[in-house]
């Protein structure tokens, strides 16, 4: 773990965030490359590796308005002209749930 963090951050990333076996390593997509080289160097392997949108902020959403929203990203993800679908809502797990059962 520490060996992970150390050559990340020495190498530009924001932040390292332990998720079980592995690790999520944030940085600026201008140091990816750097960041992605430098795990590289000192033998870390990746399983993966990319630059994604990440909201600053989250938006709750409960009841009837998560039912909506999930509808709608499953429309614009299935929709023949768009390529990617951002969002920063947050659903959580009862909540999907229950939309689920319905």
């Amino acid at each position: 773990e520490d060996a992970v963090m150390e050559a990340a951050l020495e190498a530009g990333a924001e932040d390292v965030k332990s998720e079980g076996d592995s690790f999520e390593v944030i940085c600026d997509p201008s140091v990816f490359e750097v960041v992605k080289n430098a795990l590289a160097a000192k033998n870390i392997p990746t399983s993966s590796g990319e630059v994604t949108m990440v909201p600053s902020s989250t938006v709750k959403v409960e009841g009837n308005d998560a039912k909506n929203v999930l509808g709608l990203m499953e429309a614009l993800e299935e929709h023949e002209d768009i390529q990617n679908v951002h969002a920063n809502f947050d659903i959580s797990d009862e909540e999907m749930a229950k939309i689920s059962g319905e």
